[in-house]
């Protein structure tokens, strides 16, 4: 690499390390022990390892990583049920009023999420849906559906007229044509809109602390305050539970990212 090169990539590396210490401070200390963690200097690696941090996540979180996975698979479903079809008819149906409503979704994701949570604990008490992980599906996919019927909408709006004419011309009513045409060509929105969407409602703690905070199963971001008292707190079995609930997002950024790529800039750029 020549000098030029180097001069020009090093900022971005260290701009990189900087980004990610709090990642490896998060690994360090999951493997530190607590009598370490107390000392005034903190060792930067982890001198003398320990897995008693992973060995109390493992024993006690499991349930908890089991209904957050419960949660973001239910989110994601709901928001592909809703969003996509709605998408559809925004893009392609000709729809009255569809510029007030993309509007509406715009301005719905600007609601700070503690005022909904508020307002879903009123319905929910009534409901019946407190402390329940329906309601906190439903609760999580009032922030994904908004951004999926955006993005769905964009990348539609973006597919030849053409394709559906011809859909029509041998018989397909709306229904089948969504489903036969519009629906296989949107794979890349599809990934996008399901990544996000796990990824919010797997990282929730506003909606999983106001609404199901009382639960037999909590998330895995309520089910972290079981380590927190207060006087101490156990630092490794919360960094451990950081490091493993990290774990599926990551898996799923690696797997999805050439269809997050896609998907985010489809309908960017027409013909």
């Amino acid at each position: 690499m020549t000098t030029r090169r180097w001069i020009k990539t090093l900022p971005a590396l260290c701009f990189t390390a900087v980004m990610l210490f709090p990642v490896y401070w998060m690994i360090n200390v999951s493997f530190t022990k607590s009598s370490d963690l107390r000392k005034s200097n903190p060792h930067l690696f982890p001198v003398d390892p320990t897995l008693e941090g992973y060995t109390a996540v493992l024993s006690q979180q499991l349930p908890s990583l089991g209904t957050s996975l419960l949660i973001g698979l239910g989110t994601v479903a709901v928001t592909l049920v809703i969003a996509a079809p709605a998408g559809f008819a925004l893009a392609k149906l000709h729809m009255r009023g569809r510029g007030a409503l993309n509007f509406a979704l715009l301005a719905a994701q600007m609601i700070p999420g503690v005022v909904m949570a508020m307002g879903f604990y009123a319905i929910y008490l009534r409901m019946g849906l407190l402390n329940s992980i329906p309601g906190v599906i439903i609760a999580d996919s009032t922030i994904a559906v908004p951004f999926g019927v955006l993005l769905f909408t964009a990348f539609m709006s973006g597919l030849p007229n053409e394709l559906i004419q011809a859909a029509k011309i041998d018989g397909a009513g709306t229904w089948r044509t969504f489903r036969s045409i519009v629906l296989p060509l949107s794979r890349n929105s599809m990934v996008t809109v399901s990544l996000f969407s796990f990824l919010w409602a797997w990282s929730d703690f506003i909606f999983a602390s106001t609404l199901a905070r009382g639960a037999e199963y909590v998330p895995v971001t309520i089910g972290i305050y079981k380590y927190m008292g207060n006087n101490t707190s156990q630092w490794n079995a919360i960094m451990a539970t950081a490091v493993i609930a990290s774990i599926p997002a990551a898996i799923l950024l690696v797997i999805a990212q050439r269809y997050v790529a896609a998907g985010v800039t489809a309908g960017a750029i027409k013909d």
